[in-house]
């Protein structure tokens, strides 16, 4: 199973079972409150300790924060130039994040981590803005814990309520569709409501 079925909850959920530990860590590089949420939601049924997952999601996040900082901090601006454009970094809007790392650092970084496509490029603007990495990481840790917890808690939350609704109804099946879109729909509503929360912080 490739790499790209972990962005759907089930595909994600039979991945993290097959591979372990190990691979469900680089998977959270790469699209971690999916991974987190399936591989809590394993967790429940005693496939991984719960309290693994939790660090592995906070380390996977904070790493992929941390390579992109390093990327921008290095003075790779060429990586921003070239694939800015497809998360929406037009020159302008780059120069405007630019202006409000001198302005403010904080709720500009507090703003990048919450918009949805936009850290992977806009950290790496954060790194050549050289702010110190003791900061980043400070800062990029206080967005990180809290949505750790959360898709954690709901993972395991409907693995555990799926074992106990299963114990009395033969629908399995029926039932992990269910949770699925339940799971989904959550992720999209906290991607939306993310950024309109950073647009928010923008204009403060």
């Amino acid at each position: 199973m490739s790499l790209i079925d972990v962005t759907t909850f089930s595909g994600a959920f039979d991945w993290v079972i097959a591979h372990g530990y190990a691979l469900m860590f680089l998977a959270m590089l790469v699209e971690g409150p999916v991974v987190t949420a399936a591989a809590s939601f394993a967790a429940a049924f005693g496939y991984f300790d719960i309290f693994i997952v939790f660090i592995l999601s906070i380390l996977g996040d904070l790493m992929a924060d941390v390579f992109y900082y390093a990327l921008g901090y290095s003075g790779r601006i060429i990586f921003i130039q070239k694939f800015g454009r497809h998360f929406g970094l037009t020159d302008e809007r780059i120069g405007k994040i630019e202006t409000l790392l001198n302005n403010n650092p904080n709720k500009t970084l507090v703003a990048l981590k919450l918009t949805p496509f936009l850290p992977t490029p806009g950290l790496a603007i954060v790194g050549t803005s050289r702010m110190p990495i003791k900061k980043f990481i400070t800062v990029c840790s206080a967005v990180i814990l809290p949505k750790t917890i959360f898709f954690t808690v709901v993972g395991y939350y409907f693995g555990s309520a799926y074992t106990a609704i299963l114990s009395k109804y033969e629908k399995g099946g029926l039932i992990f569709g269910a949770i699925v879109l339940l799971i989904l729909g959550i992720y999209f509503a906290m991607t939306k409501i993310s950024a309109y929360w950073a647009r928010r912080i923008e204009k403060i």
